[in-house]
């Protein structure tokens, strides 16, 4: 069967599908996507990644992507977020990585004590191209990506009882971020007693006692004001506390080839300025600690070199007993050796 039709009627039913392939073409291009990101903490390092992030994401997608950004656990205590994530309910949140093990053991590595000599140290490590992309791979089988990782914070611990000597540690009830033997058994060896606990239960838990102090990157205690609670922070050595922005997976691969580059290399732009920026703001979190009233307290060499021993030994003996962690410890110890200056 043929079908014969006159020019004008051709020109008519082109006109029509022209009109409807720049429709279906207009809608792709006016498709609009969320991207919630998460963070216990405000005013600081983290919350300038986020609100960094929306300039720069909102700016090059031309809106296509809309952020928002929801510091001081506004969607949530760290758990719940990293549920989201995984879900897919909460595009990325930004917790320490101890919070991530349930997830994949393989984020356990982040807290070997001694592993790194301070937080440049630590970031130059994880500027490694081998190292970059072995983090990638990190939570893959549960469908999320660390985006960025970094230092944060040298790791200290607040108290009321002032912890001057590894012999202070002893009786003391302290919170520790996450509940993984890596995060308990070396406090029991200095025979203090850990309890896993949400940084946003922490504060309350200090008010009435329940606890005795904390374990946390130094300027959580300066941005959520501790020093109204306990003046005592003593440097943990070697200790840093380490946060992975954590990304579905899902939600980059839905934005397309385009759009997923520029999430990334906003990301990854806002990283290389921060590690300039990282050192003033943990210097400032010390001297307001010290403005309103609170003691930084360091161990004697002795002391310090006795933590790091005592530490890692039991850290080092828990990473390496599992044959999937060992490789990336020892990976992150070759890197370590490496950019020791």
């Amino acid at each position: 069967m043929t079908f014969a039709f006159s020019g004008r009627r051709c020109v008519v039913i082109l006109g029509a599908l022209t009109v409807a392939l720049n429709l279906a073409v207009g809608s792709v291009h006016a498709q609009t996507f969320t991207m919630k990101l998460s963070a216990p903490t405000v005013n600081d390092m983290n919350h300038e990644w986020m609100r960094q992030m929306k300039t720069g994401i909102e700016a090059r997608s031309g809106g296509r992507i809309k952020v928002e950004i929801y510091p001081a656990n506004q969607l949530g205590q760290i758990p719940r977020t990293v549920e989201g994530v995984a879900l897919g309910t909460i595009e990325s949140t930004m917790p320490a990585t101890g919070f991530l093990i349930g997830l994949d053991p393989r984020f356990a590595v982040f807290d070997a004590v001694g592993l790194f000599d301070d937080m440049n140290h630590a970031n130059r490590v994880f500027q490694d191209a081998d190292i970059r992309k072995r983090i990638a791979s990190f939570g893959l089988e549960k469908g999320v990506e660390p985006l960025v990782t970094y230092a944060a914070n040298p790791n200290v611990v607040v108290t009321h009882k002032a912890i001057r000597t590894l012999a202070d540690f002893k009786g003391q009830k302290l919170r520790v971020p996450g509940g993984a033997p890596l995060y308990i058994e070396p406090y029991r060896r200095l025979s203090a007693s850990p309890v896993s606990m949400a940084l946003g239960e922490v504060l309350p838990a200090m008010q009435n006692h329940t606890i005795d102090g904390s374990i946390a990157g130094l300027t959580v205690f300066t941005t959520f004001k501790y020093y109204d609670v306990a003046r005592n922070m003593t440097y943990l050595p070697g200790s840093f506390l380490v946060v992975s922005a954590l990304v579905n997976r899902a939600f980059l691969a839905s934005l397309g080839p385009e759009l997923e580059a520029i999430v990334r290399d906003e990301s990854r732009r806002i990283e290389a300025e921060f590690f300039t920026w990282l050192v003033d703001d943990v210097d400032n979190a010390r001297k307001s600690w010290e403005q309103h009233g609170g003691e930084s307290i360091r161990f004697s060499a002795a002391d310090a070199r006795r933590y790091i021993d005592e530490v890692s030994a039991s850290t080092s003996a828990i990473l390496t007993a599992n044959p999937v962690i060992k490789e990336d410890f020892e990976a992150f110890a070759a890197a370590a050796r490496k950019y020791r200056k």
